[in-house]
C-alpha cells in the first residue's frame, strides 16, 4: 500500500517514490492516479471510480498472487481512512496470509509480503498550511455515515468536544450529506465558544489549494466540500499574524527562559 499524501509529487516520500517505480501494477482511484501519472507510464495501470474500494483490493491481492510486485495506491497516509485496513480485512476473509511484520520469509504457498508506505496525512499538510494547531492533544473524526452510523459520530464528536481536543473533521459535506456539517458545528459549539478558531483547508498542498481561518460560530458549510480538511481548535488555541496556534505549554512553565 503506498501513501500518496497531500497530492503533489513533491510531497511523497522517497520510499513511496521507490514503491512506485518497483511495482510493476499500480492499482487505485482513478483521482489519485491521476495525481501521479508521470510516474507510473508504461506500467499496468488499473484505475476505478467511487465506491470501488472492495474491487480495488480484491484486483490488488489477485495480482500479487499471481506474483507481480503490486502497488495499491491511496491519498494522505494509506493507514488513515485509506486502503490499508480493507487490504487486510480482504486477505483475512480470502484466507490469505501474509508475512510477519517484520517481514520473515516463509515457504508457505500464497504467503503475500504486505508493506504499508507511510504518508503525510490530510491533517498533517492542512495543519503545516494554517501554522502549528496540532500541537496538544487531537482527535480525527470522518463525518461520513456511509460505513459509520451517525450517531456513533455524534457521540464521538460530542465526547472529543468534551474533552477539549483540537479535532480534524474529515469528509466534512458532500451532495448527499450536505446537513451533517451543520449538525456537527452544533455538537461542537455544546463545549466550545463561538469564538474557537477553525482552519477550513481545500486540496491542501495541491492544485486548486484554499486556506483560510474562522471561527467555529463564523463557519459556513457552503463553503466546504469533500475536499475540504477542517481543524477546530480547543479552548487555548489562538490566531496571531494569519497563524492557527495551539500552545503545548511552554511558556506557562519556562516563561522565565524566554
Amino acid at each position: 500500500m503506498v501513501s500518496l499524501g497531500p497530492g503533489d509529487a513533491r510531497h511523497l516520500t522517497p520510499r513511496a517514490r521507490e514503491a512506485l517505480e518497483q511495482a510493476e501494477v499500480i492499482v487505485g482511484y482513478k483521482t489519485y492516479v491521476d495525481l501521479i501519472g508521470s510516474l507510473v507510464e508504461g506500467k499496468d495501470v488499473r484505475a476505478s471510480g467511487m465506491r470501488r474500494e472492495i474491487a480495488r483490493c480484491r484486483e490488488a491481492v489477485s495480482a500479487a498472487l499471481d506474483g507481480r510486485r503490486v502497488a495499491l495506491v491511496s491519498s494522505g497516509d494509506a493507514g488513515i481512512y485509506g486502503m490499508a485496513g480493507l487490504v487486510f480485512d480482504v486477505c483475512r476473509a480470502q484466507g490469505v496470509r501474509v508475512k510477519t511484520w517484520d517481514g520473515a520469509e516463509t515457504s508457505e504457498e500464497g504467503c503475500l509480503s504486505v508493506e504499508v508506505v507511510p504518508g503525510v496525512a490530510a491533517f498533517n499538510a492542512a495543519a503545516a498550511l494554517l501554522g502549528a494547531p496540532l500541537m496538544h492533544d487531537f482527535a480525527a473524526v470522518s463525518l461520513s455515515d456511509h460505513l459509520t452510523p451517525w450517531e456513533l459520530i455524534e457521540k464521538r464528536l460530542d465526547a472529543a468536544g468534551a474533552a477539549d481536543f483540537v479535532i480534524a473533521v474529515y469528509n466534512p459535506r458532500s451532495k448527499s450529506r450536505p446537513d451533517l456539517l451543520e449538525k456537527a458545528r452544533r455538537i461542537l459549539m455544546r463545549h466550545r465558544s463561538p469564538e474557537t478558531p477553525v482552519g477550513v483547508v481545500q486540496k491542501a498542498m495541491r492544485e486548486g489549494q484554499r486556506c483560510r481561518i474562522t471561527t467555529l460560530g463564523g463557519l459556513n458549510p457552503e463553503d466546504v466540500d469533500m475536499q475540504t480538511v477542517l481543524l477546530v481548535g480547543n479552548s487555548r488555541t489562538y490566531v496571531w499574524e494569519g497563524r492557527m496556534v495551539t500552545p503545548r505549554g511552554y511558556l506557562d512553565k519556562y516563561a522565565g527562559d524566554v
